[in-house]
């Protein structure tokens, strides 16, 4: 069966977006001359197999491209999807269709993106349809602490990015009871440090 994993880039205090209320400094911009939460995404000298355009560092594209090969299909949450502009009516990935977890209508879904209003546990049984032999990848805070609570994430990828932004929207929100996660994997990387955990049962 495939795993369902989460993986974002991440605060060392565990955001993924500064403080204004307005998503100026959503993914960690707007932040002056700290660094972002993606810088690491351009700021080497590999590209990516997966993402045209992305220039890592050669332990970063390592790992990221075997992270973003295993996607079939991706589930995202509604506030993921709004402050990433609906990603232009397409997805995050490349390649993997969009499932959007909302309670709310969204005019705005293209017809390349799947809305799903039922909750957390039918998108990424829809997502798992879809994504065949591949995994599923969970974007978005809330939609990860749903996906936890209802014991469907296999795994979790964290990109710690060495900057402390002292608040906003963290990445991890008050779950039902203590999730215990098991180290894979560490990789440091220039501007990063790639943590890959099992979600221990």
């Amino acid at each position: 069966m495939s795993k369902v994993f989460s993986a974002h880039a991440v605060s060392v205090d565990g955001y993924i977006s500064g403080r204004t209320p307005d998503g100026a400094e959503e993914f960690g911009r707007g932040l002056g001359d700290a660094p972002v939460l993606f810088d690491w995404y351009l700021d080497g000298d590999t590209e990516s197999r997966v993402f045209d355009g992305f220039r890592l560092s050669e332990p970063s594209a390592r790992f990221f491209d075997t992270i973003a090969a295993r996607v079939g299909a991706t589930v995202a949450g509604r506030t993921t999807y709004e402050h990433s502009s609906h990603w232009g009516g397409g997805g995050p990935h490349p390649t993997a269709p969009l499932f959007v977890v909302s309670h709310r209508p969204a005019p705005e879904i293209s017809a390349t993106q799947t809305l799903v209003t039922t909750g957390i546990e039918d998108a990424v049984a829809a997502a798992r349809e879809a994504a065949g032999d591949r995994d599923v990848s969970v974007m978005g805070g809330g939609a990860l602490t749903s996906a936890l609570a209802a014991g469907l994430v296999d795994e979790v990828v964290l990109h710690q990015v060495p900057v402390l932004l002292g608040g906003g929207r963290p990445f991890f929100q008050a779950v039902p009871e203590h999730v215990r996660l098991r180290l894979v994997e560490a990789v440091p990387a220039p501007g990063v440090t790639h943590l890959h955990y099992e979600v221990v049962r």
